[in-house]
């Protein structure tokens, strides 16, 4: 939020007042606004006001502005800051306040909100202002008048410290409505390969207690059973198939797949490049026209949907053709988790088309694919730098028009290196959840990491289940 006034409201460390003695007819104060998702969301945590038109995009796209909007009086306790901290500011008693409520406020308008002395009353020290709230297209969507008592002593402090709130609910309660529609599936009879340790053994039987998964563990059974018993696991009841080693394992699980004696495949403790050079080998079955690549499913508490991230774990530096793939399994794995059209913004370090930067050409020329159905049912825009991708406002102030921009569902990388940082970044600093699945075979294929939490397997397991599912109605 900026601050800016003729009224002298202090700096941006400390508040200062003006007492009605000092406040003069025409003097105003004004601060700016970028609406953001989260604002809504605290707004209608705050006030109880969970009116579908502002906290739910499905219905809020059926009325008739178009899309979810911001609460009238979000503005309007916008209005009361600048009484309360800039003109009069500290000090300041509330009296009465008038609205009009003239257009909406969309997630990533700028509003200015902008109040003028318009009145002052010597008896009982009363201030009449004028307020206005103005968006970034020179639209007036709030209007109206306040009375207020000024301070008549100054008052100078410091600035308050509040702390930091950030939404913490979101990617776990998408978690439970994810395992919970899940949970209504039949479990998915999955290769396990090579869970010699804790970590994996101990993830592949939550996630068959959880019935997501009957495993079939495909490994060397005394080295299986060895980790069992010192991990304290019951194999009880557990399928095993006895393989020498790892290699064999992997070529061991493939097969299956290929035969449709199991629908998924989970790694264990081998290597990616192990267990993904037997899926892609001719004689196990598993190829699709398609290339395969990974995808992570992402929710982070700053960005109000889950999205997808790709190719951040397979193909190290893919070229046109690869990226069209890429793009077209991203967009299947869309469609399954019920995303019907989804909005894919193809990434670069700029949002503009530039010959010295293959990976801006290669965004141009996918979205051109689209253009012609050759990619299809999804919606593709790009270059988009990732503010672009990801910000409303960042995409308005670079003047970018696009539907895509702010609201991208996937986000497509450039290559490997940047995809897997980006996943990283999102991971330890942005607090954001996460399931990973490689897509492009006939079955899904899990490639949890020992790094990853519990809830990543669980989440990355339960993306497996729907996919399955989703293959028998659609092979892919």
């Amino acid at each position: 939020m900026t601050p800016s006034s003729s009224s002298g409201a202090g700096t941006l460390s400390r508040l200062r007042n003006r007492t009605f003695d000092e406040i003069g007819i025409g003097d105003h104060a004004e601060i700016e606004r970028v609406l953001t998702a989260e604002d809504i969301q605290l707004f209608a945590i705050q006030s109880g006001d969970i009116n579908p038109s502002h906290v739910d995009p499905d219905f809020a796209a059926r009325t008739p502005v178009g899309g979810v909007v911001a609460h009238g009086m979000w503005a309007g306790a916008l209005i009361s800051a600048v009484l309360g901290t800039h003109l009069p500011g500290p000090g300041t008693v509330y009296r009465r306040q008038n609205l009009r409520f003239l257009g909406p406020i969309r997630v990533g308008d700028t509003l200015t909100i902008r109040v003028q002395v318009i009145a002052k009353q010597a008896e009982d020290q009363t201030v009449g202002l004028s307020c206005a709230g103005i968006n970034q297209h020179g639209h007036t969507v709030i209007e109206g008048e306040a009375v207020v008592t000024a301070p008549t002593q100054r008052i100078e402090l410091e600035r308050a410290s509040l702390p930091h709130i950030r939404l913490e609910g979101g990617s776990g309660d998408d978690m439970r409505q994810l395992l919970a529609h899940v949970g209504k599936m039949p479990a998915i009879r999955t290769a396990v390969v090579h869970p010699c340790d804790e970590t994996s053994l101990a993830a592949a039987l939550e996630c068959r207690a959880e019935g997501l998964i009957e495993p079939v563990l495909v490994a060397p059974r005394q080295k299986l059973e060895a980790v069992a018993a010192q991990a304290g696991l019951d194999l009880s009841g557990v399928e095993i198939l006895d393989a020498p080693h790892s290699h064999a394992a992997a070529e061991q699980a493939a097969a299956l797949a290929g035969q449709g004696q199991v629908q998924a495949i989970m790694k264990g403790s081998l290597h990616t490049d192990e267990l993904m050079s037997a899926v892609v080998a001719t004689s196990a079955g598993l190829r699709t026209k398609r290339r395969i690549s990974h995808c992570f499913l992402m929710h982070t508490p700053a960005y109000p949907r889950p999205f997808i991230v790709t190719d951040a774990a397979i193909n190290l530096a893919p070229d046109l053709a690869q990226k069209a793939d890429i793009v077209r399994n991203a967009v299947d794995l869309a469609h399954a988790i019920g995303v019907v059209r989804p909005k894919v913004a193809i990434l670069a370090a700029v949002e503009t088309v530039s010959p010295a930067m293959p990976a801006t050409l290669d965004a141009a020329a996918l979205c051109k694919m689209a253009d012609r159905g050759q990619i299809e049912g999804a919606l593709l825009d790009g270059p988009l730098a990732f503010d672009n991708a990801v910000s409303i406002a960042a995409a308005r102030t670079k003047g970018i028009v696009s539907p895509v921009a702010g609201q991208a569902d996937i986000l497509v990388v450039p290559d490997l290196e940047s995809g897997n940082m980006l996943v990283k970044q999102l991971i330890h600093l942005g607090q954001a959840a996460s399931a990973g699945v490689v897509m492009g075979a006939k079955v899904p294929i899990m490639l949890t990491s020992r790094a990853d939490g519990r809830a990543s397997r669980l989440a990355s397991c339960a993306v497996a289940v729907l996919l399955a599912h989703h293959y028998r109605q659609a092979p892919p």
